[in-house]
């Protein structure tokens, strides 16, 4: 079922909307539920294709350096503690906010920038995208159902 070209699409276009790359995976949602794809599958693959993109971008972030934001950012080594020990005990609660347009993918890659703990922001991005795919899912299908 996977490699129907339709959710396989869904399936990349979620995972390429969670990275740097602007993209719009929920139109395609709304599209593929409006064309009676199954919303289970839908709903799994575009939460995973999002959650491994948002990983990725966490991924990257980790392989940077601290001596980087310093550099490029030009902030100082006690503000980048600061922050760190600031957000230390909320790590899953700023990951969940990784589904948010725009900054989604930034808070994702500081996250990794941070070396904050991995399971904690996979399970909290992971709880965040789906909610987000979940609700927008809803809609579309509310919306489907005043035409018909």
């Amino acid at each position: 079922m996977l490699f129907e070209s339709g959710y396989l699409a869904l399936f990349l276009a979620s995972f390429l909307a969670a990275t740097v790359v602007p993209f719009s995976s929920e139109a395609l949602l709304s599209g593929m539920l409006a064309s009676n794809y199954n919303l289970y599958w839908c709903l799994t693959l575009a939460t995973l294709g999002n959650w491994l993109g948002g990983m990725s971008s966490y991924g990257l972030g980790y392989l940077g350096k601290t001596q980087w934001i310093e550099k490029y950012l030009r902030i100082r080594p006690s503000q980048i503690e600061k922050t760190q020990k600031r957000i230390a005990g909320k790590e899953m609660w700023i990951a969940f906010f990784c589904w948010l347009p725009g900054i989604g993918d930034v808070i994702a890659v500081l996250l990794g920038l941070l070396k904050v703990n991995v399971w904690l922001a996979a399970f909290g991005m992971l709880i965040g995208k789906h909610m987000r795919y979940a609700i927008w899912a809803l809609l579309t299908l509310e919306i489907i159902n005043w035409f018909r």
